[in-house]
């Protein structure tokens, strides 16, 4: 934990928030705890949040913060975590959200981004999953939207996720985790006739 670090990832988060009309900004910490390397987080993120006084800041503690999704995650808009802490609520918002096969997620950097899976309790490794053909795509297809508005390209992205919530509201094609019976290919293509 380093301020610079701590810093550049609370700029991140309200600047997230400025661009894509969020509300609120909130910090997800155990500093109550880890006193050094978490205060050292909050006192960054409470430093950045001076400069964007148009979006809310709070905070509140790990522990509380997974009750709260689990209870009310309508409250919750953007949130700045530590890796650790990151790592348990995207799993917990991932269970909320119907599991990890529709969890999307993006690891973006300075100078770098990386667009995958969000959440992975419980199916990194599944051999089972891989040979019968039934992984749920929608998590990378959710992430390829995500890259694509990284990249700029909102209109794409903007189709694609359609085209996602199409099938899956549709209740046609899904695989096993959402309750259906369908294989991966049969999403994906599901979703690419979609698009057309």
């Amino acid at each position: 934990m380093t301020k610079f670090c701590s810093e550049r990832i609370a700029k991140y988060a309200f600047e997230y928030a400025y661009l894509n009309n969020r509300k609120t900004v909130t910090a997800v910490h155990k500093a109550n705890i880890m006193k050094l390397a978490d205060g050292l987080f909050l006192e960054s993120c409470r430093q950045v949040a001076t400069k964007y006084p148009s979006i809310k800041y709070n905070e509140i503690i790990v522990d509380n913060c997974c009750m709260q999704l689990v209870s009310k995650p309508e409250q919750f808009n953007v949130m700045v975590t530590p890796n650790l802490y990151g790592n348990l609520v995207a799993n917990t918002a991932a269970g909320i959200a119907g599991g990890t096969g529709v969890m999307p997620g993006g690891n973006v950097g300075a100078d770098h981004a990386v667009f995958e899976q969000g959440a992975s309790a419980g199916n990194v490794g599944n051999e089972k999953l891989l040979e019968q053909k039934k992984a749920n795509p929608v998590a990378l297809l959710l992430s390829s939207a995500m890259m694509l508005r990284h990249l700029q390209f909102p209109s794409f992205a903007d189709r694609l996720e359609t085209a996602v919530k199409r099938v899956i509201s549709d209740g046609k094609y899904m695989t096993k985790d959402l309750g259906g019976a369908s294989t991966t290919q049969e999403v994906v293509d599901a979703v690419i006739a979609t698009l057309h």
